[in-house]
């Protein structure tokens, strides 16, 4: 494959720290590296949500993890589903979707479940929290059905979250595939001083692929990154495909499943997404234990296995959420199987 991928330049992989905190919470899903020094939040580190309990139920997690590039890892926030400051259909199961806002505003996706099963999945919220790990609101509603992973991009004060959601008809559905995945723009006024403020809602993505899975909980639109030229690109775990949602920042309208980029090939149920200094489309497999390479014009130029877990598919499950570390430096990414913080570099 071709030797100007990015993710080519990097040959080694290191642990830096288990992601289960005292509570016992585990299957990372999350990942954020912290851009600047804020109140408890410190330049450089990564932010890890858990989806699991103690127990290992699916959408029970409660817990956002601190870890220090050295590995020294902290609370940052154990959300209480009883002592939520607004509504929460389901209580708190946390997910993929993981941004910290200018002001040092955290927000995290909830899809909970009372039993660890998607038959119980409600619709959840975006729980937002200071910089400290309190919880300062819940965005519920207008649309928010199972966020399950965001990006942002931010103007000054304004800033538009972009945050998809998997339960539109799925646990209705009983297992069998409904095309009801949507993609929302939240448009959200921020401050350092008052938590943050929708002000619109706008469906841009519809119409994506959704299934319950006993195994994955739901297959539906997951990892979300914004590319160059006001281009949102989803991963359409489903049907092993990246889309484009053009003109994702004022479309007024939705651009249904986008426009299809790659399909494929070594695309295996893509999971989590991350933007690369140079443009290209990082994703990791749900499938398998590969993260994928792909150029804004479709092709596929570089990947490799980050987890070899037998048995086969190698590594299947096993990764979820991932970020670029600073100065492109190398990748960080959580592996479920050993509910660890990793370094590709």
């Amino acid at each position: 494959m071709g030797t100007s991928a990015f993710i080519s330049q990097f040959t080694s992989i290191r642990t830096i720290k288990s992601t289960v905190p005292a509570n016992g919470d585990q299957n990372p899903y999350g990942v954020f590296v912290v851009r600047h020094s804020i109140g408890r939040l410190q330049k450089g580190d990564v932010l890890v949500s858990n989806f699991n309990d103690k127990a290992n139920d699916q959408g029970t997690g409660s817990t956002i993890v601190q870890i220090s590039p050295s590995g020294h890892r902290t609370l940052f926030a154990h959300i209480n589903a009883a002592t939520l400051p607004g509504r929460c259909p389901g209580g708190v199961g946390l997910t993929t979707a993981l941004e910290v806002l200018p002001g040092g505003w955290v927000v995290v996706g909830s899809t909970p479940s009372k039993n660890g099963m998607a038959a119980t999945a409600k619709a959840g919220c975006l729980i937002v929290l200071n910089r400290n790990g309190k919880v300062a609101e819940t965005f519920s509603g207008h649309g928010i059905n199972g966020p399950w992973d965001a990006a942002m991009a931010s103007f000054g004060p304004v800033v538009d979250l972009f945050v998809d959601n998997v339960l539109n008809g799925t646990v209705k559905a009983n297992g069998n595939v409904v095309d009801g995945g949507t993609v929302l723009r939240l448009t959200l006024l921020v401050s350092s001083r008052y938590a943050p403020r929708l002000v619109r809602t706008t469906v841009i993505g519809s119409g994506f692929a959704e299934q319950t899975n006993a195994t994955a909980f739901v297959l539906g639109p997951t990892g979300l990154g914004l590319g160059r030229h006001d281009t949102l690109y989803v991963a359409d775990t489903q049907n092993s495909t990246i889309t484009a949602i053009r003109g994702a920042l004022f479309r007024m309208h939705s651009a249904g499943t986008g426009t299809p980029v790659t399909s494929g090939g070594k695309l295996n149920m893509p999971l989590g997404m991350a933007i690369a200094p140079n443009g290209d489309i990082l994703t990791v497999n749900g499938g398998d234990g590969r993260i994928v390479e792909t150029t804004p014009a479709g092709k596929q130029i570089a990947a490799r296995f980050l987890d070899r877990t037998p048995p086969a598919p190698i590594g299947a499950g096993a990764l979820f959420g991932l970020a670029v570390a600073p100065n492109g430096s190398g990748i960080y990414y959580v592996d479920n199987d050993t509910n660890t913080l990793r370094l590709l570099h």
